[in-house]
Formats: C-alpha cells, sequence, structure tokens
C-alpha cells in the first residue's frame, strides 16, 4: 500500500526535528520521504492513499519495553498486594489453569488495547505454547512485537522445547512484525547454573534463527524489589556480596542484547555494570508504585549514558496498556521524588517511549522514529480536544496532555490497521466478547480445583 499523510505536525524523534505542515510518503512498508506538505504533494499523487492530518501530530508509533501480553484476562483481579504474595497466592496459582487458548484471547485483548493507544511495538513475557500463543494474536492484530517464552528452575525440560519451537515458528516471521526473545523470570526462580544455560541457548538460537539485523534478544526481570538479594540467597543457597548485576555479570549474562526489567534496587556497582556491559533497561512506573516495589534510579542511570525505555507491566500491575499514562508519569514521578522540576524534561521523556524504545529492542534500524528507509508505524493523534489547547509546544502536549483515547489513526508496517478510530484487523466486540467467556471459564477451571 503507498500511503500520503499530509498537512500535519511530524515529530520525527530524530536529533529533535519537527516539521510543521509537514508530509509523509509511505510505499509498501517503508517511509521514503518526510517533508513538507507542499513539496511532497507534487511528487506523491496518483496512487497514494491519502490521509489529512490537519489538526493533528503523527509521531513513531510508540514501543513498550515490558508486558505479559496474556495477563489481560486478569485485570483486576488481585489488585492491592504486595509483589510476593500477589504472585505466590493469586497469580501462579490461577495461572496453572491457564490454557493456549486463554493465552490467545488475552493477548489478542492486549494487542487491540495497545493499538488504540498510540503502541505499535510490544515486548512480552508470558508462557509460550505451540498452538495457541501470543505471538499468534499479535500477528493477527498486525502488532510488531517480540515474543518471549518465560523461564524457570523447576522446568527447564519444558521450557528447552518451547524455546526451539518459538524461534523455529516465530523468529522474523508474519512479514518481519514478530521477533522472539530468551525469558529467564528472573534472579530468584531461575538457578545460576540455568541462567548460564538460558544465555547458550538465546546464543544458539540467534545463530540459528537470528541475524545481525534481527538477533534475538534476552528480557528478565530484574533487581525488581530491595528483598532480592535475599530471595536468591534462600532459593539457591548462594552468598551475594554485592548487587543483583554484580551476581548476574559473575555468571556471563550480560551483554547488549539484555534488556533488563524494573532495576528498582539498584547499587552504584550495578549501574557501573550495566554501563559497561551495555545493558538495556525497560523502565515500568506504574507497576512498580502499584505493587510498591520502590522507584527506579531512573536520572542516575540515564546520566551514565544507559538506555532506558518504558514499559507498562501486565495488564493487571497496571492495569492498562496505555503508554501515554506511563510517559506521564515517568516525567511526573522523578521530579517529584528528586525535588528537581527540570529533571526528565518532556522531550527526553518521549525519547524513552519511541527511539530508545526501539534500541532497547535491538530494533532501532528499522522503528522508533520518522525517517526515509524506516519501517512505517506511525501513530496520528487528534489534537483538536479542550484539553489540548492552545498550542505552545506538541512535545510538551504528548507527554504531559495527551491520552491514549486522544489516537484516530495507526499505522504498522506500512499498513492502516487503525483508521478513525476503527481496528481494520480484528472485530473489537467480538475480541472483548471472547476475553469475558475465556476469562469465566478460567474462574470456572480455578474455583473446581479449589473445591
Amino acid at each position: 500500500m503507498n500511503i500520503l499523510i499530509q498537512n500535519g505536525t511530524i515529530i520525527t524523534m530524530q536529533n529533535g526535528r519537527v516539521i510543521r505542515q509537514g508530509a509523509i510518503a509511505v510505499e509498501d512498508k517503508t517511509i521514503i520521504e518526510v517533508g513538507k506538505t507542499h513539496e511532497l504533494k507534487r511528487k506523491y499523487g496518483r496512487g497514494y492513499e491519502k490521509i489529512d492530518a490537519k489538526g493533528k501530530v503523527v509521531i513513531p508509533g510508540l514501543i513498550n519495553t515490558h508486558q505479559h501480553a496474556a495477563m489481560s484476562l486478569l485485570r483486576g483481579y488481585a489488585d492491592d498486594l504486595p509483589l510476593q504474595e500477589w504472585l505466590e497466592k493469586w497469580i501462579w496459582p490461577i495461572e496453572k489453569h491457564t490454557t493456549p487458548h486463554d493465552i490467545y484471547v488475552g493477548a489478542l485483548l492486549t494487542a487491540v488495547e495497545s493499538i488504540m493507544s498510540g503502541t505499535t511495538t510490544v515486548n512480552t513475557m508470558y508462557h509460550y505454547t505451540p498452538e495457541e500463543n501470543e505471538a499468534k494474536a499479535f500477528a493477527d492484530a498486525c502488532l510488531r512485537g517480540v515474543i518471549g517464552h518465560v523461564c524457570f528452575s523447576w522446568r527447564k525440560k519444558e521450557d528447552r522445547k518451547a524455546l526451539q519451537d518459538l524461534a523455529k515458528k516465530w523468529h522474523n516471521k508474519a512479514d518481519g512484525l514478530i521477533r522472539v526473545s530468551v525469558d529467564p523470570h528472573a534472579p530468584y526462580t531461575v538457578d545460576p547454573e540455568y541462567m548460564k544455560e538460558l544465555r547458550e541457548i538465546g546464543k544458539e538460537l540467534a545463530r540459528k534463527h537470528g541475524s545481525e539485523k534481527a538477533p534475538i534478544i534476552w528480557h528478565t526481570h530484574v533487581a525488581e524489589t530491595s528483598d532480592e538479594p535475599r530471595k536468591i540467597q534462600k532459593a539457591f543457597n548462594i552468598q551475594l556480596k554485592n548487587g543483583i548485576m554484580e551476581y548476574l555479570d559473575s555468571l556471563g549474562v550480560l551483554d547488549r542484547h539484555v534488556i533488563a526489567v524494573h532495576c528498582v534496587a539498584l547499587t552504584n556497582k550495578d549501574i557501573e555494570i550495566m554501563k559497561h556491559r551495555k545493558v538495556k533497561v525497560s523502565h515500568n512506573p506504574i507497576s512498580n508504585l502499584k505493587l510498591a516495589s520502590g522507584v527506579s534510579p531512573v536520572p542516575k542511570m540515564l546520566k551514565k549514558g544507559i538506555t532506558v525505555s518504558l514499559g507498562t507491566d501486565s495488564p493487571c500491575s497496571n492495569n492498562t496498556a496505555d503508554m501515554f499514562e506511563v510517559i506521564k508519569a515517568t516525567a511526573l514521578l522523578h521530579k517529584g521524588v528528586n525535588k528537581n522540576p527540570a529533571l526528565m524534561p518532556a522531550q527526553r521523556v518521549l525519547e524513552m517511549a519511541t527511539i530508545e524504545g526501539a534500541k532497547a529492542l535491538s530494533w532501532e534500524n528499522e522503528i522508533g522514529s520518522i525517517e526515509v528507509n524506516k519501517k512505517a508505524d506511525l501513530a496520528i493523534i487528534d489534537f483538536r480536544k479542550p484539553h489540548l489547547y492552545p498550542m505552545h509546544g506538541e512535545v510538551s502536549h504528548l507527554v504531559y496532555a495527551a491520552r491514549g483515547a486522544d489516537v484516530e489513526t495507526v499505522i504498522i508496517n506500512g499498513k492502516i490497521v487503525m483508521e478513525n478510530k476503527e481496528l481494520t484487523t480484528v472485530n473489537v466486540d467480538k475480541v472483548m466478547k471472547a476475553a469475558e467467556e475465556t476469562k469465566n471459564n478460567l474462574l470456572e477451571r480455578l474455583t473446581r480445583n479449589i473445591k
């Protein structure tokens, strides 16, 4: 499909470049030119579907670097609990009764919600099953994503088989929309030897199915709470002399294709190691606040030059997939806790949700900014709203005032997947109905087992 978006304000996320009365020409999946409308209109006429973006702002699609997409079925199921109780007494018990169809439906619901709020790429960690899974859900919705299988010490044989199947069937598939990752759950649920084995499995899968342009990354929770060292020591009878990152580095598992999620309880030495190993970070402020896990030292990491991106976390610890909420929370949280209103300026935070997110997923050569030869992953936001008037600066409004509901049109891989708030790939009403039925069936299975 050839598309010409015209008359809009283009926030390129390329060296702060903003083009008013701008246009973007798209051919097939790729952006071929970005410039002023009056110039591009002369060059791209017949054969191009026109989208009038007057009064609207065009941004690169938002990139959510940490999700558990299938867990939308548990939205609101176990609120207001500390992390350990939330996981051990509520989440893990019900997940024992989750079927492949549940995973598919939950992920499809999250894919729909993500697209409708301007997110075009999601990095998700959950249980992979060959029959129905998050990868199929994302592909059906036409959402770009990195799909990971979460690994635990108690099911090594199943994990190995799942990772092989996931990589073979899905890496760089669905017209390039889907990549895969290897996902150790956390340092306190994956023993030291298995951590090292999973790093080698990741490298083996990368050699077999990946490439320099489409690497297979490693995605794991790290230092989510201050008691994580104690949990590791208790689980595996080992002594941690210093921080979590120093422990992981001693195992030889850290490199530039590792994305570490949460990173709340870090030591200064941890941060130095992350910088040295080029570890990327996914900051999840809303989930961390809801679970009272603490506040990640993001300004300190940014000052060291570490790539920090943004994630929502699961729909049952956030409880939405709306990245605009995360963007605003990020900007406000760090100003408040550091008592410094100059920290985390709007431009920097928006970068964390776009180009820095692409870097975190090792995908920055194709997505994350609006520039020639990158994939056409775009969100068009209607600024003709009372809460977005008057106009002093588009980036400020995007960070502090815009909402996911303001997104009007979304393009992914050059395909219009939402136009005038209507999805073109799946029926939203049917997805919501399926989610409600699937949730009821899951709860029924849980109740039967308890009785």
